[in-house]
């Protein structure tokens, strides 16, 4: 596979900066200016980088090993790390079947590190924006039976839909197609740290990227409207479901939940 458009390495990309705050390398200059200044107006950008993708790994455990979900749909995954989404839940079933959507031409390049599945199961990758809910389905349909539940994963994706209208309009448009006993999951930064709020608005200010939009819990919460929340509910991430031994964590103002589609 070959990306679309030519990478642009004069603009900042939300994909490639979460990618140098969880100490990757497939970024450029530009994603690492963007990063260390929002982490030099708020020291615990890495803390909620690490934090939120552990929240990620627990989330895919528990809708594999509780929920008996064997079907993702992982929208706005960003670059490869350690423990994607497929990675958890093949460990656990090997049959499982995910797809992942980006719309960063550098994600595609990377794209093989998140094709690698089991022989079992089956890993696709779309080049799609969340703001076109219509053209993931379609092209997800490739691999996924949206005839059996689904787990939907929007993790750090909507606060980068400006209008939380449209954001819940996506949300509520993609948990429309998909069927009962499904799943969602979904996390993103709160408006409760004054300090975090002023490093992003500098960096929306100042990035010529996509702008980033944290939201309160509540608006988070109301992502679930009509679903069976999963407890303890919409809480930090650092709360949802925590290992044993690792509750002593760094407070982060980065809130999320799992629900259920009746």
């Amino acid at each position: 596979m070959e990306p679309k458009d030519k990478i642009d390495t004069t603009v900042p990309h939300s994909a490639r900066i979460w990618n140098f705050l969880l100490g990757g390398t497939d970024n450029f200059p530009v994603d690492r200016r963007a990063g260390e200044q929002v982490i030099a107006g708020f020291r615990g950008m890495v803390d909620m980088a690490q934090q939120s993708r552990q929240m990620l790994r627990r989330v895919v455990r528990y809708l594999v090993s509780e929920a008996g979900i064997e079907q993702f749909l992982d929208i706005g995954t960003g670059l490869p790390t350690v423990d994607n989404t497929h990675e958890v839940a093949q460990r656990l079933v090997p049959r499982a079947r995910i797809v992942y959507v980006d719309n960063d031409p550098l994600v595609l390049t990377h794209a093989k590190a998140l094709l690698t599945s089991t022989p079992e199961g089956v890993t696709d990758y779309i080049e799609a924006d969340v703001h076109d809910p219509d053209t993931i389905l379609a092209a997800a349909a490739r691999t996924l039976d949206l005839d059996r539940p689904v787990g939907l994963m929007l993790m750090g994706i909507l606060g980068l839909v400006s209008d939380f209208d449209e954001a819940r309009e996506i949300v509520a448009r993609l948990m429309a197609a998909l069927p009962s006993g499904s799943y969602l999951a979904v996390y993103d930064g709160t408006d409760r740290d004054p300090a975090y709020t002023r490093a992003i608005s500098a960096y929306n200010a100042s990035s010529g990227g996509v702008a980033y939009n944290p939201r309160s819990p509540e608006l988070i919460a109301r992502y679930f409207d009509g679903l069976d929340l999963v407890a303890p509910g919409v809480v930090p991430v650092t709360e949802w479901r925590p290992d044993p031994g690792h509750e002593d964590v760094p407070e982060v103002s980065c809130s999320g939940g799992v629900a259920r589609k009746p």
